[in-house]
């Protein structure tokens, strides 16, 4: 229950980061060398509705409807880093805050890059990855996991979307209490295994012993994938997904955040993310109305100086994985509506960032991200409306939120708060 009164700033300001997992804007310069060239989520998303492709069970009809975000400057910022309008939006709106375009520099188009690079640490190093071959994982690595893990064997060993590898092994792994194990174009080793079968704490203990087996191999995340039901049409991902991830190798804004004394809250999965290090209050959600719930209350009952960072995971998960173009549709929607409930909180002094880690086009070939740029705006009591350009760097960003703090500055990127 969001508190329906908040009080006025009387110190410092406070600031709210909200990614929108994989809502790219194309043009990444790039994009090319990742395969990726002419990827555009929401370019694609909203020719994909004005051409009738995005309609679903009569939850819209038309142009894609975001009447909030075009106002903070989306439309102007996807405009900027693609070189075109998403079709149907205002050329020139009514512009109410800060808008700007971001390239990513970090050697990746995974979850931990965008995510680290926002809060001001680009990776200038390549993750590992795994190759697309069957079996992916080598076979030390298998062997040490299945007698270091006490378990009779794997499933999978391969690349592969989670929620069609659950449905054909999901039957088999109950029978066998052998765990689904696979991997992606992302530098990640995934664990699914059924909550009640196989047990969420034991999935737990064996991604913690496996996280430890692939820092060889250089692998950024592992990631625990736990679901539920009996049947492959009743099987069901659940809320309870844990990241173990390689730690930041530099301070990063939350860790500046919280050596200066403030209140940092992560909310989603960003916590994992940064490998446990930074905030100070940890917030679980889920889904994207959960976790947008959850930024509400922060926005009402967190202290000044307080830094706000939510990941709303279900675009990417729910919809760009799964090349679910209305389902995106209709969630990119459904944020929008819901975000003058988020504004009308602001207090004077605050500012609120929204953006994006990297696209994952549901139009584009397979069923990972893809290389895009990413949308930057920037509101907030007292923020004039301008277009802030091409940022060169998401640690731009992460500079941003530091000024507007009153942190000092980091090693990585330039504000644009002030021009």
């Amino acid at each position: 229950m969001v508190p329906a009164v908040w009080q006025e700033r009387t110190g410092m300001p406070r600031a709210f980061i909200i990614v929108l997992d994989s809502v790219g804007i194309g043009g990444a310069p790039d994009a090319a060398r990742f395969g990726d060239e002419g990827a555009d989520t929401l370019g694609h998303i909203a020719a994909a509705c004005m051409a009738g492709a995005g309609d679903r069970d009569g939850l819209r009809r038309g142009r894609l409807l975001l009447p909030h975000m075009e106002r903070l400057g989306l439309g102007l910022a996807a405009r900027g880093a693609s070189g075109a309008l998403p079709a149907g939006f205002d050329p020139a709106p009514d512009l109410a805050g800060i808008c700007a375009h971001a390239c990513e520099v970090s050697n990746g188009k995974d979850t931990p890059s965008g995510h680290w690079e926002i809060a001001g640490l680009p990776v200038p190093f390549d993750w590992g990855y795994f190759p697309r071959t069957e079996p992916c994982f080598p076979a030390e690595l298998t062997k040490a996991v299945i007698a270091q893990g006490d378990i009779p064997g794997i499933l999978g060993n391969r690349h592969a979307s989670g929620t069609t590898i659950i449905e054909e092994l999901g039957e088999e792994h109950i029978r066998t209490g052998k765990p689904i194990c696979y991997t992606s174009a992302d530098s990640v080793f995934q664990i699914a295994a059924h909550e009640t079968h196989f047990g969420l704490d034991r999935l737990y203990q064996l991604c913690r012993l496996v996280r430890r087996l692939v820092d060889p191999y250089n692998i950024g995340r592992v990631i625990a994938r736990p679901f539920v039901g009996e049947t492959p049409a009743q099987f069901e991902r659940t809320g309870n997904r844990r990241d173990y991830a390689v730690p930041p190798p530099e301070p990063t804004l939350l860790d500046r955040a919280k050596a200066a004394g403030r209140e940092v809250i992560a909310i989603g999965k960003v916590d994992d993310i940064f490998a446990h290090r930074g905030p100070t209050r940890i917030v679980k959600g889920h889904g994207n109305e959960a976790l947008f719930d959850a930024t509400l209350t922060a926005a009402a009952t967190v202290p000044d100086g307080s830094l706000a960072f939510t990941n709303l995971v279900d675009f990417d998960q729910l919809y760009g994985h799964r090349r679910d173009v209305p389902g995106y549709a209709a969630a990119l929607e459904a944020f929008d509506r819901r975000l003058p409930e988020l504004t009308d909180r602001l207090r004077e002094g605050d500012l609120l960032v929204i953006t994006a880690d990297h696209g994952n086009d549901p139009t584009w070939r397979g069923t990972d991200h893809t290389r895009e740029q990413v949308p930057v705006l920037a509101c907030g009591p007292g923020i004039g409306p301008r277009e802030a350009g091409r940022r060169d760097s998401f640690a731009d960003i992460g500079e941003t939120v530091a000024e507007h703090l009153e942190l000092a500055p980091g090693r990585h990127g330039r504000s644009f708060l002030t021009g």
